[in-house]
């Protein structure tokens, strides 16, 4: 394969380290550099709103690699120096330190940035999580007797509330829609999610909307709801969703929608690609556009990002996939199930906490499901083969 001579990532989470390291692999032998605004070595996420906010684990158990391990990948490290401007035509960076790295490639892996609630910047209490430095957060405000309200009714809402519950706090989740996950899973999946937190002790008040926050002395007090009610909080969790993090790039050249648009082989220009979070790429299988929220994605996409550095004329045609864990409760989903497909139970008995299940869309598969059943939801992928066509397995050079 062709190399090119200085790769450098900007964003090194999941999908920016794993970008750089199959380019180690794939026989990359220039210069690398990865840019990361977070002065930490880089770390997993998913435990965020699990082990590290419940305390089980510290924050070097989240670190996705040794500092031994990542000075094997004889790459530069640029920490605590965010992006904030791209050239894409003379393929240079401009750190907020005023540093302006040129490189061969660029490769954008600046993930999500977390939607805030108007006026939560203004009081103490109210917290985002998106990284390392808002879990340890959080987890020192979540202290025997607190209080605790969690705006959002999607996976990491979820998660966070399941885990504040196990800790024993007194915990209400407020969110728009009727079923916890119902965007990303259907009613059917969400009703159960929503028993499952209900019998736990959560409190849920899903199909309303939040008005606003209620605070004194400057610290939060409640969340108010559009039907006038109030709940009484000592914390707040913000998890009502984010947004690719793409203001850098404005005037770069790159064309921007819901991420950086990129074609099937995750090129947004000429040396320019997306990685992760923030790519929105052509599903050449699916002939749609797709821009996908998990850990899998970023370690998959970045396989082929490298690859396609280095040459190789890779389209990306993943069968998406993730996973969430709440209580002892482990949900796998594979394709894109949606509120709007047919779900009928395959494997197994949902009153049994144990089921597979399979969406179908127009008599297509679409998704299928495992709760408690990941051996049988990885069977069930099979049906999905046909349709997406997934991109064959990488051989290094």
């Amino acid at each position: 394969m062709t190399s090119p001579g200085h790769v450098l990532i900007v964003g090194a989470s999941a999908a920016g380290l794993s970008t750089a390291e199959a380019l180690r692999r794939l026989g990359h032998e220039g210069r690398l550099t990865l840019v990361d605004a977070e002065p930490h070595l880089p770390y997993d996420r998913p435990p965020l709103s699990k082990q590290v906010l419940a305390g089980v684990w510290e924050p070097a158990r989240a670190q996705l690699r040794t500092a031994v391990q990542l000075d094997a990948l004889a790459a530069e490290f640029v920490r605590g120096e965010p992006a904030v401007a791209l050239d894409a035509a003379e393929r240079t960076v401009t750190t907020a330190a005023g540093r302006v790295l040129r490189a061969d490639a660029v490769v954008v892996a600046t993930g999500l940035t977390p939607y805030r609630l108007p006026g939560q910047d203004g009081l103490t209490g109210v917290h985002v999580l998106r990284g390392l430095d808002d879990a340890l957060a959080l987890r020192a405000r979540l202290t025997p007797g607190t209080r605790l309200v969690v705006v959002g009714e999607g996976v990491l809402g979820a998660e966070l509330a399941a885990t504040a519950r196990a800790m024993g706090l007194e915990v209400t989740l407020v969110g728009m829609g009727q079923t916890l996950l119902r965007e990303q899973l259907g009613d059917m999946v969400g009703g159960l999610l929503n028993r499952a937190h209900t019998e736990r002790g959560v409190r849920l008040r899903l199909g309303v909307a939040v008005d606003g926050l209620t605070g004194a002395g400057g610290r939060v007090t409640g969340v108010r709801l559009a039907t006038g009610e109030l709940l009484p909080a000592d914390a707040v969790v913000v998890a009502i969703g984010s947004r690719p993090s793409t203001g850098w790039l404005t005037g770069s050249g790159l064309t921007l929608g819901d991420g950086v648009e990129c074609d099937a082989r995750c090129r947004a220009a000429e040396g320019v690609y997306a990685v992760g979070d923030v790519a929105s790429f052509e599903h050449a299988g699916l002939g749609r556009r797709l821009r996908l929220e998990n850990r899998t994605n970023a370690t998959e996409q970045a396989q082929v990002v490298a690859a396609n550095l280095l040459g190789a004329d890779r389209p990306y045609t993943p069968i998406p996939y993730f996973w969430t864990d709440q209580y002892d409760i482990k949900i796998q989903a594979h394709g894109l199930p949606s509120p709007a497909a047919e779900v009928t139970i395959a494997e197994g008995d949902p009153e049994q906490h144990r089921f597979a299940a399979v969406y179908r869309e127009g008599g297509q598969v679409t998704g299928v499901l495992g709760w408690n059943m990941p051996k049988q939801a990885r069977l069930l992928r099979q049906r999905l083969l046909g349709t997406w066509q997934p991109t064959p397995p990488l051989t290094p050079a």
